[in-house]
């Protein structure tokens, strides 16, 4: 029986902070994390489910909607989603079968435009806190913006962030195909960028709304919807550390999720950056029994085998 297995891709691990964030940068990046999990499926028998953020590819969408509205109508939020989940998912598609290929390992691999239903009532439309796109340092532009309405987060360092809405994600819309394809042997990549935000209305319509999912939260969701064994968030640093920005910093190897639960109510993780992906991991741990693991993205085969990153267990697991 092959083990089911969601991997997260972070968008920021994709496009790192402080580069061009070039299509060639981030297909590179993709192609050696596609060559890791290929050697994974080469060796053992598994199901895989492939997600990823988006953060820094919506904020430059959001940036070319700006500098472009006096030419071509801008685009909402959900149509950006929607842009994201496609290039992303084409270049991992690209890169995935040419690194199985090049394992002899083929295997179909598709790519989902993947809607994700949120509750229109939901607080998260009245505060926004999830950070895209780049850091500002022009106060003047930022506070312009602000004027429009479009809300900032400062940095330590004097640098904005633009803040958008994050709604909870409630049910993936296409679990049901998801799993169909798995079934059939194929690599699926769905719920990209935490999925195209839906509501749903009276007359049981969808429609598109302006926010951003987080995509470990929404990964989470599928990984439960699926029931998944290992959920697998893939990111730009080598795990979870508690005391992060002190000299006493230590990196969590293996963790209960107890003990998980109460190091974030300590306030040990920020909330606009490792904060998601550990409630991403708790969440999924706590309602299946399964495994979460949060790793550097060039650590992935080791992560999945339990030899890399931070191991989040069911607490009767632990040592």
């Amino acid at each position: 029986m092959p083990r089911r297995v969601v991997v997260a891709l972070g968008g920021n691990a994709i496009a790192p902070a402080g580069r061009a964030g070039t299509a060639a940068e981030q297909t590179g990046n993709i192609t050696r994390t596609m060559r890791a999990l290929a050697d994974v499926l080469a060796v053992e028998p598994t199901e895989l489910v492939l997600t990823h953020g988006n953060g820094p590819q919506v904020g430059n969408l959001l940036i070319k909607n700006e500098l472009a509205r006096d030419v071509v109508p801008a685009v909402p939020l959900d149509w950006c989603v929607a842009q994201t989940q496609a290039t992303t998912g084409f270049t991992i598609v690209d890169a995935l079968e040419a690194a199985l290929a090049a394992v002899g390992a083929t295997r179909p691999v598709v790519t989902l435009v993947s809607r994700v239903l949120v509750d229109a009532a939901d607080p998260a439309f009245r505060e926004p806190t999830k950070p895209i796109g780049p850091w500002l340092e022009d106060a003047a532009e930022v506070e312009r913006r602000r004027r429009e309405g479009v809300r900032f987060v400062e940095g330590a360092d004097g640098r904005w962030r633009r803040l958008v809405p994050s709604p909870t994600p409630l049910a993936s819309l296409e679990l049901a195909v998801v799993a169909r394809l798995l079934e059939e042997g194929t690599v699926v990549v769905a719920n990209g960028g935490g999925g195209v935000p839906v509501v749903r209305g009276p007359d049981g319509t969808l429609t598109g709304v302006e926010a951003v999912i987080d995509k470990d939260l929404a990964g989470a969701l599928l990984a439960e919807e699926l029931r998944a064994d290992v959920f697998a968030i893939l990111t730009d640093v080598v795990g979870v550390a508690v005391a992060y920005d002190t000299p006493e910093r230590r990196w969590l190897t293996e963790v209960g999720v107890e003990e998980l639960a109460d190091l974030a109510a300590a306030g040990e993780f920020a909330a606009g950056s490792m904060g998601p992906k550990v409630e991403a991991a708790r969440r999924f741990v706590e309602r299946t029994g399964g495994r979460a693991v949060i790793a550097a993205l060039d650590s992935a085969a080791e992560a999945l085998a339990g030899r890399a990153g931070t191991q989040v267990r069911p607490d009767r697991d632990r040592a």
